[in-house]
C-alpha cells in the first residue's frame, strides 16, 4: 500500500474522490465479457516476435495489466519493447510490482510523447528491501498521475472478479481504515446478514503482459513457484501477451494438465525470451540481479533528488534504446553475469516435460 502518498491524487479531496461517479479504468465488464465470448478458441500456432505482439496490442489510452511481483517474474523483456515502440496516456494496473511500472515512468520523464502513463491502479510499487521506488514518490507528489491504492488482497481479487465475470467483488481487508479514503470501493449493508461489506470493482485491463516459466505455442503456460497473480491478469484481460523461459511441446502439457495455469484461450501471443524477467528472477532458472536492480534504483533516485536526467537517459540509450531485442540486452548483462544468477537459482524444481 502508498498510503504516504495516495492523498496527493491531483488534489482531489477525499470526499470528491469518493463522490466522483465510478467509472471503469479500463474496458467494462460487459464490454470485455462480449469480446471474450466471441474469441476464438481454435488451437492455432500463437508464435511471434516480441516486436510484432507489441505492435499488434499496444495503443494509446489502453489500461496495461502487469504481471509477476515486486521483482519476481516480471514481464521486463516486454516492458522493454513496449517502451521502444511508444505507448502514451497509459493507466496501469497490477497488485505489486518495481522495476516495470519504475521503467515505463522513467520513459515518461525522458520522452512523454513517447510514453506516458495517466493513472495507476495498485497496491505497491516498490522494490520490497531495497526501498519504495523514487519515481512513484516524484510522479505522486508532483500530482502528475492519479493512483487507486488496495491491498495486496484487494488487488488481486478484482482481478479474479474479473476473471469471473463478475463485475465487483466483496472483501473483508479494507473496511474500517484509511484504505476506504484511497480508492473506489463502496461500503454496503450485505443483503444476507446485514452486516457492512466492502465492494471492489473487478479490473479488466485491455492487454495483460506476463512471464511464465514454460509454455506451449498455443498459450498453455506453467508457473512454477509464487503465481504472482499472472493467472489471474491474463483471464482478467481482453488481450494477453506472454513470454515465456521457454516453448515446450504441447505433448507435455496434455501430460501434466494439471500442471497449466493459464489457459490457451485467454492468451494471444507466446515468445520465448529467456531472462525474459532480468533483472527480476524466475524460479528454476534464475535468480535476482540485485546488482542491476540497485544500480537502476540509485539512476532514479538521483533524478528524484537533482532533477537531472543525465544518468537516466544514459542507462535507456544503452540497455533498451541501444537493443534491438532482449537478446541484445542480454549480451550487455554478459554471460558471467547470468552464470552467476543460473547457480544462485540453485535448480529450483521445474516440470518441462
Amino acid at each position: 500500500m502508498i498510503n504516504t502518498v495516495s492523498s496527493n491524487i491531483k488534489n482531489i479531496s477525499t470526499l470528491e474522490y469518493k463522490e466522483k461517479k465510478f467509472e471503469y479504468w479500463g474496458p467494462t465488464p460487459d464490454e470485455s465479457r462480449k469480446l471474450m465470448v466471441n474469441k476464438s478458441h481454435a488451437l492455432k500456432d500463437k508464435r511471434m516476435s516480441l516486436k510484432e505482439a507489441v505492435g499488434k496490442h499496444i495503443r494509446d489510452g489502453i489500461n496495461l495489466g502487469i504481471g509477476g511481483f515486486v521483482n519476481t517474474r516480471v514481464p521486463v523483456a516486454i516492458i522493454h519493447e513496449i517502451i521502444r515502440h511508444g505507448a502514451r496516456d497509459l493507466t496501469l494496473s497490477f497488485q505489486s510490482n518495481s522495476i516495470c511500472p519504475e521503467l515505463l515512468a522513467g520513459a515518461m520523464i525522458l520522452d512523454p510523447d513517447r510514453v506516458s502513463i495517466k493513472r495507476v491502479e495498485l497496491a505497491w510499487w516498490g522494490y520490497e528491501i531495497i526501498g519504495i521506488a523514487p519515481m512513484v514518490r516524484y510522479l505522486a507528489t508532483n500530482g502528475i498521475i492519479e493512483m487507486d491504492d488496495y491491498t495486496n488482497y484487494g488487488m488481486s481479487v478484482r482481478f479474479k472478479a474479473a476473471s469471473m465475470g463478475i463485475p465487483f467483488i466483496p472483501v473483508r481487508d479494507h473496511g474500517g481504515s484509511d484504505m476506504e479514503l484511497v480508492n473506489r470501493g463502496k461500503m454496503i449493508e450485505c443483503p444476507f446478514t446485514g452486516k457492512n461489506v466492502y465492494l471492489l470493482p473487478a479490473c479488466h485491463p485491455d492487454v495483460g503482459i506476463v512471464h511464465t516459466t514454460a509454455a506451449d505455442m498455443y498459450g498453455n503456460a506453467r508457473i512454477f513457484g509464487a503465481y504472482c497473480t499472472c493467472p489471474e491478469i491474463a483471464m482478467a484481460a481482453n488481450a494477453t501477451i506472454m513470454t515465456t523461459e521457454k516453448v515446450i511441446p504441447t505433448e507435455s502439457i496434455r501430460s501434466y494438465p494439471n500442471l497449466t495455469e493459464i489457459p490457451f484461450p485467454v492468451v494471444d501471443t507466446v515468445t520465448e525470451v529467456q531472462y525474459g524477467a532480468h533483472p527480476g528472477a524466475s524460479y528454476g532458472y534464475y535468480w535476482f540481479d540485485m546488482d542491476h536492480i540497485k544500480m537502476f534504483r540509485s539512476i532514479c533516485e538521483d533524478f528524484r533528488k537533482t532533477g537531472n536526467k543525465d544518468a537516466l537517459k544514459k542507462y535507456y540509450d544503452e540497455y533498451i534504446f541501444g537493443c534491438e531485442n532482449h537478446d541484445d540486452f542480454l549480451e550487455k548483462i554478459g554471460y558471467k553475469t547470468l552464470k552467476k544468477l543460473k547457480d544462485m537459482d540453485g535448480g529450483q524444481p521445474i516440470i518441462l516435460t
